[in-house]
Parts: C-alpha cells; structure tokens; sequence
C-alpha cells in the first residue's frame, strides 16, 4: 500500500507539473432518455476527484449495448472504463475495481408486470410457486444465469429496449430490475402505461457492479480504486448514494415487501462480503 501511495504521488505530481488530461471514455446510453448512466458517471468524477489528477469524462461516439462496450473494453477500443455487474467470466478477461458501485442493491430486484396480472402475483406464497411465472431478462446479463439456475424459465431478448415490450405483449410474466434502475424506468415516457411494479413482492441474490477497465490498464484501475476507497472513508460515497437512490428506497415499501432469496453460483470468490461497509 505504502509503495502504491508513492507510485500515485507521482504520477498526480507528474500529471500537475505537465498539464496532462487524463480522458475517461464510458459507453454512451442508448437513447436520450436513458438515466442510468447519470450515477456511474457522476461516481467516476468523484472518484477522480478525489485524487487529484486532471481528468476529462466523455460518452463514447456511439450508443453501445452493455456486451458490446465489455467487448469494446477487453480489445482496448472506444472506451476504456465500464460498469457491469460481476461474474467469475467478466472477472477473466477484465480487470475489475472491487468496489460495489450500487452497495449490493444490484441485486435486490422487484417486479415490472402488467396491470392486469397484478392480482395474480398476490397469491404467491413461495418460491416455488413464483418459479412458474416466466422473467423477462437480457440474452447477455448475468442475472439471466442466476434466474435458471434458480429454476426459472427465462425469456430473454438482445435489445434492452424491447425488454419492455416483450412484458407488454404478453411474452414473459414480469421483468425483474434493481431497486436503484426500475423508477427511473418505470417513469420514463416510453413505457407502456400498462406496465407498473408489483407492490409485495422480489428476489434478491448477492450481486456487485463494478467498474471494470482493460485487463492491462492497471494504472487506471489503481487510480479509480484510490479514488473510491478515499471517497467511502471521508463519506462522500455514500452521500453521493443517498442523494441518488434514497427516494428511490422509500417508494420501494421495502417494509411491505417480501424477498425471496436466491442462489447465485456466479459470485466470484474475490467479492469483498466481508467489508460491511460496501454493501447496503
């Protein structure tokens, strides 16, 4: 740690002396109206921040699905800082910051269902018996893996967009998303109007986003690690969060809700389970 304190002195000392920018390349939301991207970029900044060095952030020229850009990142073109949800895969072949960017609620996921299958969710008494509707989730997300091998049958799609869609057309059951993605989705004007989130019900299995960078940019790993970790011990982390996500929590009644919990055999064993205070 001693050493890498050193090494970081330097380079931001270089960085001041020299004017040096440092540009930080994300992947461009898929449609104007895309809020998704507005906490994980304005956490990069704050990480940055914290450590000094002059930075420029800037959307990548084109719109990119989330296994495009993950590609894009391991071949070290367009963009070179990603966020995503962790699986052992993910953790081969990029290199990740194992810091939690949504302390866990990632994986704390409440349903998007019709109006008029509303009422028969509310005779679900167990997991089984929720097994047998059918989610709606993307081809490429790792929560499609968890979802199977917790006995679901998953209808899946290419296009986050069509995801909504395909829930409105009767082709899936419900469309599970994270407590911290599913408002800003639900409010957003392009959602069918039929659609709406379950009142009682979830799942939730451990799960972390991360930022993940090319497997040979240890340099910016490092440096995003620094910044993180600087920004959770002075509170500026988890002021950044709450700001976001509080209103967020509140309109989730998470004390009328109740989680079943599932499995999930794609936890990497590096996840850090143990710092209490990375997680919600």
């Amino acid at each position: 740690m001693i050493k890498f304190s050193l090494f970081l002195a330097s380079l931001i000392l270089t960085a001041q002396v020299s004017g040096a920018v440092w540009q930080i390349s994300y992947p461009r939301p898929l449609t104007d109206t895309d809020q998704r991207t507005r906490y994980p970029v304005a956490l990069l900044a704050l990480a940055l921040d914290q450590t000094g060095v002059n930075y420029d952030l800037v959307a990548s020229e084109d719109a990119l699905l989330q296994e495009k850009a993950l590609q894009l990142l391991g071949e070290n073109r367009s963009v070179n800082v990603v966020w995503s949800m962790t699986d052992t895969e993910r953790e081969g072949r990029l290199l990740p910051i194992r810091i939690p960017i949504y302390k866990g609620l990632i994986g704390w996921r409440v349903f998007m269902v019709r109006n008029d299958s509303i009422e028969k969710f509310s005779h679900i008494e167990n997991l089984q018996q929720l097994i047998k509707f059918r989610p709606i989730q993307g081809a490429d997300w790792p929560d499609t893996k968890i979802l199977q091998s917790n006995g679901f049958d998953v209808v899946t799609s290419n296009n986050y967009i069509s995801l909504f869609s395909k829930l409105a057309d009767k082709q899936g059951d419900f469309l599970p998303r994270s407590l911290i993605e599913v408002w800003s989705e639900l409010d957003n004007e392009t959602i069918d109007k039929n659609i709406s989130v379950e009142p009682t019900l979830g799942v939730k299995y451990p799960a972390a986003m991360y930022f993940f960078v090319n497997k040979n940019n240890k340099t910016l790993a490092r440096l995003l690690e620094d910044g993180l970790e600087k920004a959770i011990k002075n509170g500026k982390f988890d002021k950044l969060f709450m700001a976001q996500f509080s209103g967020d929590l509140e309109r989730a009644n998470m004390n009328q809700r109740f989680f079943y919990e599932l499995d999930n055999q794609l936890l990497p064993t590096k996840t850090p389970i143990a710092r209490k205070e990375l997680w919600y």
